[in-house]
C-alpha cells in the first residue's frame, strides 16, 4: 500500500467543469489542466457525470480522491484504493464482533416484544429482529419521499401480506429493486399482523400513538437503539455486512472445494452471485461491501465452514479466527 495523505474539499483543489458535450479541469489556481498524463488520471477517478460542485484532490495518493454533490443533493466521496481496503477491513472485523455480542442481544429484542406489543419500545424491538432477519437497509426519508424507494424505517403497513404463520413484506427498495422477505419469526409475525389488522396501509410500520399524535421510528433511533442492546458500536449497516458473509461462507461449504482453480473461481462468482440476490445488491457491490474477503481467501486454501454445527456466525467466527467465542 502506497503511504496516503490526508485531504479534505476545504483544502486546494482542482475543479471539474461542463465544456461542451464533455468536462474541463482546472487547476487551485484556476489554470485549465492540459497535460495528458495528469488528464488520464482525471479520466480514471470515473467521477459520475452528474455530480456537480466537484473538487478533486490534487495530490494522487490523497485518501480522498474526489468529492461531488450528486443527484439526490448527497455529498459523495471518491476514495484512494488503498483507504477502502483499510477500511474494509475494519468493517469486517467490526461485523465479526457482532456476531459474537449477537445471541444475547436478539434473546433481549425478543424477550422485549413479548412483553411489550405497542408503543416505541415494541417498534425499537421488531426493527432489531427485523435488521436480524430480513436483512433490511435502515431507509431514508429523503429516497421514500421523492422515489417511493422503502426501507426498514420507511415502510407501510399496505406493504404486509399475512400467509398463513408467515408474513411477506414487498416493497420497492433501493435504486427501485423490488424486495422481499417472508418473515417465519413468531414474535415478528404477530407484531406485524397486528400492524397489518389494525392500522391504515398508508401509516408506518414502525410508528406508535403518543397522546393524540402518530410518532415514527427513526433511522437514528435504530441505530442508537443498537448501540444500547450490543454495548457496541455497530449500526444497521453492519447486520447486512455479517449476514451477507455469513450467508456467503454457508453457500461456499454447500457448492464445496472446487478441484481446479477454474472450477473454484467459478463456484466463488456462484456465491457471490446468490449473496447478491438475498442482499438486493449487485455481485460487485456484493463481494465488495458485504463479503468478508477472508471468506474467499480460506475457501481458495481449500477451508469452508462447518455447516450444521452451531450458529452460522459462530462457525464463520471459527473458521476465520480460529475459535467460536
Amino acid at each position: 500500500m502506497v503511504r496516503l495523505r490526508r485531504w479534505t474539499p476545504t483544502q486546494s483543489a482542482w475543479t471539474r467543469h461542463a465544456a461542451g458535450s464533455g468536462f474541463s479541469y482546472r487547476d487551485e489556481r484556476g489554470e485549465r489542466i492540459v497535460d495528458p498524463v495528469v488528464r488520464a488520471r482525471l479520466a480514471s477517478l470515473a467521477i459520475p457525470p452528474a455530480w456537480r460542485d466537484v473538487r478533486i484532490a490534487p495530490h494522487e495518493n490523497a485518501h480522498v480522491l474526489a468529492v461531488g454533490v450528486d443527484a439526490l443533493g448527497r455529498t459523495q466521496y471518491i476514495y484512494h484504493p488503498d483507504w477502502t481496503a483499510k477500511r474494509q477491513i475494519v468493517t469486517f472485523d467490526r461485523a465479526l464482533e457482532l456476531s459474537r455480542v449477537l445471541p444475547s442481544a436478539r434473546r433481549a429484542a425478543t424477550r422485549a416484544l413479548r412483553t411489550v406489543h405497542d408503543g416505541r419500545e415494541a417498534s425499537l424491538a421488531a426493527s432489531f429482529k427485523l435488521l436480524d432477519t430480513a436483512f433490511l437497509r435502515v431507509g431514508s426519508e429523503r429516497s421514500a419521499k421523492q422515489f417511493g424507494h422503502r426501507g426498514l424505517t420507511t415502510l407501510l403497513n399496505r406493504h404486509i401480506s399475512l400467509q398463513d404463520e408467515q408474513v411477506l413484506l414487498e416493497f420497492k427498495g433501493k435504486s427501485g429493486v423490488p424486495w422481499s422477505a417472508l418473515i417465519e419469526d413468531l414474535e415478528l409475525v404477530s407484531f406485524l399482523g397486528e400492524r397489518k389488522a389494525s392500522g391504515s396501509p398508508g401509516r408506518r410500520i414502525l410508528s406508535w400513538r403518543d397522546g393524540r399524535a402518530w410518532r415514527r421510528l427513526s433511522a437514528r433511533e435504530v441505530n442508537d437503539d443498537i448501540r444500547m442492546r450490543t454495548k457496541g458500536e455497530f449500526t444497521a449497516k453492519d447486520f447486512r455486512t455479517l449476514h451477507g458473509t455469513v450467508f456467503a461462507a454457508g453457500r461456499l461449504a454447500e457448492l464445496g472445494v472446487g478441484a481446479t482453480v477454474r472450477e473454484r473461481t467459478s463456484l466463488v462468482a456462484q456465491a457471490v452471485r446468490d449473496t447478491a440476490e438475498l442482499l438486493g445488491n449487485t455481485p460487485a457491490v456484493a463481494r465488495s461491501s458485504y463479503i468478508d474477503p477472508r471468506v474467499i481467501e480460506a475457501y481458495d486454501e481449500g477451508r469452508v465452514v462447518e455447516v450444521g454445527r452451531g450458529s452460522g456466525e459462530a462457525a464463520l467466527r471459527k473458521l476465520l479466527l480460529g475459535s467460536s467465542s
